[in-house]
């Protein structure tokens, strides 16, 4: 067993670890930034080091600061979250030069699965679909303008080391490509210090559907079944599902099969996740591997019955996953709900400031991921996802009714959030029939702008 493990992130998901750690008696050292100085996990680990100013690049994303605060609180290991260094490759090898355990897959899997060229192509190899994209990473805007002429419109532009739906954009045509290929190279560079791009052939109206995959270093790859993430907002998902209601089980043991293909191609270890457009012929097609325990992993836990982060640690001390395939069970239906810090009404405007009160509902089978609290400064220069709330009941029928009630429950003053406006989704009749597209959010609000 680990003895200490740093969390090199911070809000939700740094506070999701440092229960793990503490409920397998591994003690925890937090990192966090100036800005972050009153936050609940710090305030929650055995050990609390600051790293630098608010700003992410001087912080967070700042390699230099995380591997010193590591060797000095004599830490074994650090996991990453999400976001941030999650999917950095450059940083996971620095971890292992100095006999630091990233909890995660290494630098090299990353580097090839973070390339999202490099995971097409290898992808490609291995007889798995996928959508048509540039077969390396492309920095010449005149490249890439190229390349997209030759493939065909609409195209999508993403970060090549990206994720999270930051360093996308979408080209319909030729004469706005270059200013999106721009912003979108701007946005990465700043999300994640890299301003490599890749662009890949834009499927309209799909399904995303994501598969959660576990895999040890004996070669054992599991499948934990899918999540819906279908409902986002310029690539951020808002709400996800699992199961899908677009899902078959014999299209789930399909796309399950591929998914676990997929992660042995790449020689994989840890968690994963599969991503899969299905498109309107129920036909689909990989997109990319995220190397890192996912935002919506609670859904995963919640139908399967089992602790992702308590597995990624597991895995990573040298242990055998301790499940198999058949131990994998779908129970019931689960959805989450991405609580923000903004004003949809105002095309989503993040508003940071003070939490004057907090009231979390309760009940069977309804789980809150948060680090607010009354008082709380949600800051200006973070991602404005506070709150992550998650239900579980016996069917979507019944997991839909409770996640409203849930959400009628919830109060967060002081801020505006999105509360309301997921609340609508899911009185939406096209939601609840399941009637849904990557494009639902889009048209949602523009049914909500008629009334």
């Amino acid at each position: 067993m680990f003895h200490k493990v740093l969390i090199a992130n911070r809000g939700e998901i740094a506070v999701r670890i440092i229960r793990a750690l503490r409920e397998l008696g591994i003690k925890s050292v937090a990192v966090y930034s100036e800005a972050d100085k009153d936050s609940l996990h710090a305030k929650l680990a055995d050990e609390a080091i600051c790293i630098g100013p608010a700003s992410p690049v001087e912080s967070y994303l700042n390699m230099e600061r995380i591997i010193s605060a590591t060797i000095s609180s004599g830490a074994e290991a650090i996991h990453p979250g999400f976001g941030f260094l999650s999917e950095n490759a450059k940083f996971v090898e620095m971890c292992e030069k100095c006999n630091i355990k990233v909890i995660g897959p290494s630098s090299d899997v990353i580097r090839k699965m973070g390339n999202k060229s490099e995971a097409r192509n290898t992808m490609t190899e291995a007889n798995i679909p996928v959508v048509p994209g540039s077969d390396h990473i492309i920095y010449d805007v005149d490249e890439a303008h190229e390349f997209a002429d030759k493939i065909g419109y609409p195209v999508i532009i993403k970060a090549a080391l990206g994720g999270g739906g930051k360093g996308m954009r979408i080209a319909v045509n030729s004469r706005e490509f270059e200013e999106r290929f721009e912003t979108a190279r701007l946005e990465s560079e700043n999300a994640f210090a890299d301003d490599g791009m890749y662009i890949e052939k834009y499927i309209v109206n799909p399904r995303h559907i994501e598969f959660q995959i576990m895999a040890d270093s004996y070669g054992n790859v599991v499948h934990l079944g899918e999540r819906d993430c279908t409902i986002q907002r310029n690539h951020q998902k808002m709400l996800e599902e699992s199961p899908s209601s677009a899902i078959s089980p014999e299209m789930r043991k399909v796309m399950g099969e591929t998914a676990v293909r997929a992660a042995k191609a790449a020689h994989y270890e840890n968690a994963g996740t599969i991503e899969f457009l299905l498109d309107k012929d129920n036909k689909f097609y990989f997109m990319e591997m995220n190397t890192r325990i996912q935002v919506e992993h609670p859904v995963t836990e919640m139908v399967t019955g089992t602790d992702l982060i308590k597995e990624q640690i597991f895995v990573a001390q040298g242990q055998e996953l301790s499940f198999t395939q058949d131990d994998i069970k779908i129970s019931g239906h689960a959805i989450e709900c991405r609580i923000n810090a903004e004003n949809p009404d105002k095309n989503f405007m993040p508003c940071p400031g003070v939490i004057n009160e907090i009231h979390i509902p309760g009940g069977n089978d309804i789980r809150v991921d948060t680090a607010i609290y009354n008082g709380y400064q949600v800051p200006a220069n973070y991602d404005s996802m506070i709150l992550k709330l998650i239900v579980h009941d016996q069917n979507r029928y019944c997991a839909i009714h409770k996640m409203q009630s849930a959400l009628g429950e919830l109060v967060i003053d002081g801020i505006d959030t999105n509360i309301d406006f997921l609340y609508g989704i899911l009185d939406d009749q096209e939601y609840k029939n399941g009637d849904i597209t990557t494009d639902y959010i889009k048209n949602y609000i523009k049914k909500r702008c008629e009334k």
